[in-house]
């Protein structure tokens, strides 16, 4: 339940409202129920439902990074609008996910360029026609490969890719002059991450594009991430880019030993934690280990 609707279905009694005062009750009642703020050089974040995404303003125009779905995104342009006149030059999603893509519809006829790695444009069409919602998306027009760069006003934004992680189409979106980094599903913050098998997904070379990140980035890279346990921290550094590079190793050692030992999946679905991993939490920890043991014991 969202915290305005939480707050209007049980503070309107007259005990909440005596213990809450009008001001401070009128207050939280128009606190959004999102995350809208910046970050650093005219970049920032915005967070209500699905993936993070991370937003551009500058005199030549507005860049967003990742859409969640069509109301959230129309919240994120009504709060942009505010702030800037210029126009939506720019939408790029990290890959195709809904929790991603789905509020790309939200920007039909608002932003003059879509973009995407060419494998999470394939995978947006296949998902889309399977669940025949293709009417309900907004493709992107511009595909990369490996690499892709723009300039928007003084700000160069790059793409980098380094093979499948999560999806084989995740690509690791930089704000150059801000240093900050957009990364997608490739880092699920101190959070059980899901893992994509049906889009190409590798739990082995997952933690294998992590570190090239970390090789490609520095230490005072500022961190966007899809999702996060707490959603304060979805916002990271690279300390937590490598915490989820380690959590992926000794993902994929816990599978494969015990793959090796003859252990079934369902002797090793009743871990409750990661060997060797003692910060990652909430539910789904059984999604990774089933696509790594789909992996490793693949013909």
């Amino acid at each position: 339940m969202e915290r305005r609707q939480f707050l209007r279905n049980t503070a309107l009694t007259a005990g909440a409202l005596a213990l809450l005062g009008r001001k401070s009750f009128a207050a939280m009642l128009a606190d959004p129920a999102y995350q809208f703020k910046p970050l650093r050089n005219n970049v920032g974040m915005f967070a209500e439902s699905g993936g993070t995404i991370a937003w551009l303003v500058n005199k030549d125009g507005i860049v967003v990074v990742d859409a969640e779905f069509p109301d959230p995104a129309k919240h994120l342009i009504a709060e942009l609008q505010k702030q800037s006149s210029q126009p939506f030059q720019w939408l790029i999603n990290t890959h195709h996910h809904g929790d991603h893509t789905g509020g790309n519809i939200s920007f039909k006829g608002i932003v003059k360029n879509v973009a995407a790695h060419a494998n999470s444009l394939a995978n947006q069409k296949a998902v889309a026609e399977k669940n025949n919602k293709v009417d309900q998306q907004l493709y992107p027009d511009t595909t990369f490969t490996d690499k892709w760069k723009i300039k928007v006003g003084d700000e160069h934004i790059s793409a980098h890719y380094f093979g499948t992680g999560h999806t084989n189409g995740d690509a690791m979106i930089h704000f150059e002059n801000a240093n900050i980094v957009h990364m997608g599903d490739l880092v699920f913050n101190r959070m059980y991450p899901f893992v994509d098998n049906s889009a190409g997904a590798s739990v082995k070379h997952w933690p294998v594009v992590l570190e090239k990140a970390a090789k490609q980035f520095d230490k005072d890279t500022m961190f966007v991430f899809g999702h996060a346990a707490d959603p304060q921290k979805v916002i990271g550094n690279m300390d937590d880019v490598k915490a989820m590079q380690n959590f992926m190793e000794k993902l994929e050692a816990y599978v494969a030993d015990g793959v090796k030992s003859g252990k079934s999946l369902d002797d090793l679905n009743k871990a409750t934690s990661i060997p060797g991993v003692n910060d990652w939490q909430g539910t789904g920890i059984q999604r990774g280990i089933q696509s790594a043991y789909e992996e490793l014991t693949k013909s």
